[in-house]
């Protein structure tokens, strides 16, 4: 099985990457509650009624990886709505000579369960796009732009 995984690098520091991915809020559409910054907290992700989850952050460690346990979702879009519960979303940050590589897998997320193409698209925007935007110019785009 093959989980989603995409990545891309930067000029910034693994110190600048991680700060970036901590705060969700800045590049995750969405309503988000609770911290998104602290080892053991759980937060919870809203979009409109089409998809919640709660996310427990099981790893915590600054410049190099954060993962976080989806311990509850429901996805209005597929026959079963908790296909995420038990999957896991990690970055992990390298530095590479002068540069950062932030990798992100989403453990669980694979091409046999009915959400991988709408999830794995959204999340190659949010990551490749957003998040890198908040990296790199300290201005992520939470909310994509749509295509017609």
């Amino acid at each position: 099985m093959q989980n989603f995984t995409t990545e891309f690098t930067v000029e910034q520091t693994p110190e600048q990457a991680f700060a970036a991915i901590v705060d969700v809020r800045g590049w995750w559409s969405g309503e988000i509650d609770g911290a998104t910054d602290q080892l053991g907290a759980e937060f919870t992700y809203r979009y409109q009624n089409i998809h919640r989850s709660r996310q427990r952050i099981t790893e915590l460690a600054p410049g190099r990886r954060v993962v976080w346990e989806v311990t509850d979702a429901h996805l209005d879009f597929t026959d079963d709505p908790s296909e995420w519960v038990g999957s896991k979303i990690v970055f992990d940050i390298a530095s590479e000579g002068d540069n950062t590589v932030v990798r992100f897998s989403h453990v669980g997320l694979t091409p046999e369960i009915e959400c991988y193409e709408k999830c794995s698209s959204a999340w190659a925007f949010y990551i490749n796009t957003s998040l890198m935007r908040l990296i790199t110019v300290d201005e992520g785009a939470p909310n994509p732009v749509e295509r017609g």
